[in-house]
């Protein structure tokens, strides 16, 4: 006979509650082996590595269970006596079936880390509050407890622990064989919640593009948000200089090969990275001259400089003051990303003739700074402000589609009837 939906719920907390239970006696069992030494009869160097190869668990796993199993147990005295458990409230938790060992391990570990007079004198206070707030929350949320308390009871072992993850502190980076830069951090919980905070905002997904939601997996949209911090990092005059210099990305390439870029079956030579000194396609290097320094310099045959220009901004602060002014952090239509950097992209690009100038140059976030490249989306200026024709495969209609902050219907009239008629002079009518 089918299962109504709330004998199906049910039946699933009920049988979670029987595992539990069952788990509870597997735990007594356990302590009781433990005392009999069976591990020295199977020929095992501890309890943990027996009850590993028993039941085919992790070691930290089988571990954890004896270290719970002897908090749990009801011992006795030499003349038989009962004494009771380490942590009752847990073990009675445990025996109703209301919390899972995995509960039962947090409580331990807290208890078992305190100081000594904790341990003492509040160990039955801990256990209760523990045990109490475990049959409601997972745990996860009742480890997070449990060092709150931690942090209560022993402050000084808590700085201790924390001065020692400083010193823990480490963070790796090295280049794959793909070219890809592979970054391996541990951060102390100061540093590692700044990078959170900073990363979050700009991580987030994507508003829904025609019902469509942002195709990228977390991984992805942590790595785009870490590339926006990264941007906003070096954008900034707080930056240490290195030779004079803010710090910045330096690419070499060819001007005929940049030139180049864009024309299909004929790329040119890709550029180079001078920090990693890898190559980089020359349409990227497209991408990023968009809003870029320049610096010429003229190379003899044997690649040594004969001269070098003066560096020029593309695009220089009165003219993105202009573009942020108009389009924003992006004037892609749709775009939402919080606040980074932004780039400023020429419609004819600059090596091809194209001016510096704000009719010819559109705010982008990176990412649909690197869509526009990619895909090759059409931008064009109508009476100031931009418009973006998608490419046939994004949209076979290539229907043009707005962008850029656009104002309501009305608005600058509506302005202009909330400022006060001037006053006429008294003594005339």
């Amino acid at each position: 006979m089918e299962l109504r939906d709330a004998e199906i719920v049910a039946e699933i907390a009920e049988i979670e509650r029987v595992v539990r239970i069952a788990r509870m006696r597997q735990l007594q069992l356990i302590a009781e082996a433990g005392h009999r030494g069976l591990h020295v009869e199977q020929g095992a160097r501890s309890p943990q590595a027996w009850l590993q190869g028993l039941l085919n668990i992790d070691f930290s796993e089988a571990k954890g269970r004896v270290v719970v199993a002897r908090d749990v147990e009801q011992q006795t005295t030499s003349w038989g006596e009962p004494l009771g458990a380490d942590l009752p409230a847990t073990a009675a938790a445990l025996a109703a079936g209301a919390i899972g060992v995995e509960h039962a391990r947090v409580v331990s570990r807290c208890v078992r880390t305190m100081p000594e007079h904790a341990r003492v004198h509040q160990t039955a206070e801990i256990d209760a509050i523990l045990a109490d707030n475990g049959r409601r929350m997972c745990p996860r949320d009742l480890a997070k407890l449990a060092e709150r308390i931690k942090y209560l009871l022993d402050q000084d072992g808590a700085h201790r622990d924390e001065e020692a993850q400083h010193e823990g502190r480490e963070l790796h980076y090295a280049t794959g064989r793909d070219g890809m830069l592979v970054v391996k951090a541990r951060l102390d919980r100061e540093v590692g919640a700044k990078f959170v905070e900073a990363l979050q905002p700009l991580a987030g997904p994507r508003r829904e593009t025609d019902g469509e939601k942002d195709p990228r997996s977390a991984g992805q949209r942590n790595a785009d948000g870490f590339a926006a911090m990264v941007d906003l990092v070096l954008d900034s005059d707080q930056m240490p200089r290195v030779g004079g210099q803010r710090p910045h990305l330096n690419i070499t390439i060819d001007f005929d090969d940049l030139k180049r870029g864009l024309l299909l079956g004929d790329e040119g030579m890709p550029g180079t990275l001078q920090t990693t000194e890898q190559s980089i396609t020359a349409e990227n290097v497209r991408r990023i001259a968009c809003d870029c320094d320049v610096l010429p310099m003229v190379l003899g045959g044997d690649s040594l400089p004969l001269d070098v220009g003066t560096s020029q901004r593309t695009a220089p602060t009165h003219i993105r003051a202009a573009l942020l002014q108009r389009d924003g952090v992006c004037a892609f239509p749709g775009c939402d990303r919080p606040p980074g950097t932004p780039q400023a992209h020429h419609v004819v690009h600059w090596i091809d003739g194209g001016p510096t100038t704000v009719e010819n140059m559109v705010m982008l976030c990176a990412h649909h700074h690197r869509v526009v490249h990619g895909q090759r989306w059409g931008i064009e200026l109508h009476h100031g402000r931009p418009v973006f024709t998608p490419p046939s495969d994004v949209d076979p209609s290539r229907v043009p589609r707005p962008g850029g902050r656009a104002l309501p219907a009305g608005y600058r009239e509506t302005l202009r009837n909330l400022i006060p008629a001037p006053r006429a002079p008294e003594g005339i009518a």
